[in-house]
């Protein structure tokens, strides 16, 4: 773990308590004069702490120091990702983390199952663990669309991932990609996209979404 994430980092003196104390105390074993790093994951600045003393159940920490520090993709990208099963979600999402994608937005398409329901603050907290260890310096942020038509209302520079022989690579000045579910998109959902706007992946192969999703983002952000 790269550092500590503390919605108070940045103040004079922090007390621990709670996991935050057991990770400190029982995971690291720190002890009083030792330094760790701490984000609030708002405003880009890495805060370095000193121990000043650690009991049963607290940890006291002084500030010593602090500077801007950003950790993030060269690039932004933000993935429209029709609705697929939570679980599914969850597996890939560190991984999306780490490689830098900066949003994802989760659209009920026509073939999105509606009974799937994706539970932010369960992401949430996968998105929290997955910045400590890769040191990734601002949350990816998540919405909901209620359909494919508001959210290009919202987003109409979007691209679309689908069966097509205009292969993308990572020169392309593409920075907001839409990836179907499980049977892909209708045919409405497709005339919503110029043909010059659908792009596809130079493979034989046919890809689950979560498959597809992670490899837009390691083709554009790696």
């Amino acid at each position: 773990m790269l550092y500590l994430y503390h919605k108070e980092a940045g103040a004079s003196t922090l007390t621990l308590t709670g996991d935050d104390h057991r990770y400190i105390f029982k995971v690291r074993r720190h002890k009083a004069e030792d330094t760790l790093h701490l984000r609030n994951l708002e405003d880009g600045y890495l805060y370095t702490y000193k121990v000043v003393s650690i009991d049963k159940r607290s940890v006291l920490l002084s500030l010593v120091s602090q500077e801007i520090l950003e950790v993030k993709a060269p690039r932004p990208l933000h993935i429209g990702w029709c609705v697929i099963d939570p679980k599914s979600i969850e597996k890939v999402l560190p991984s999306l983390n780490e490689m830098g994608v900066e949003k994802i937005t989760f659209i009920y398409c026509k073939r999105s199952q509606k009974s799937f329901k994706p539970d932010f603050k369960r992401l949430e907290k996968i998105l929290l663990n997955s910045s400590q260890q890769s040191g990734r310096s601002v949350m990816m942020q998540l919405e909901m669309a209620e359909d494919l038509e508001s959210f290009l209302q919202k987003n109409p520079q979007s691209h679309m991932l689908n069966f097509s022989k205009k292969y993308f690579s990572s020169h392309d000045s593409i920075d907001t990609v839409v990836i179907g579910c499980e049977g892909g998109f209708t045919e409405e959902e497709r005339a919503f996209f110029a043909d010059e706007k659908v792009i596809g992946l130079n493979t034989p192969l046919v890809l689950k979404s979560e498959s597809a999703v992670c490899a837009i983002a390691a083709k554009l952000l790696t």
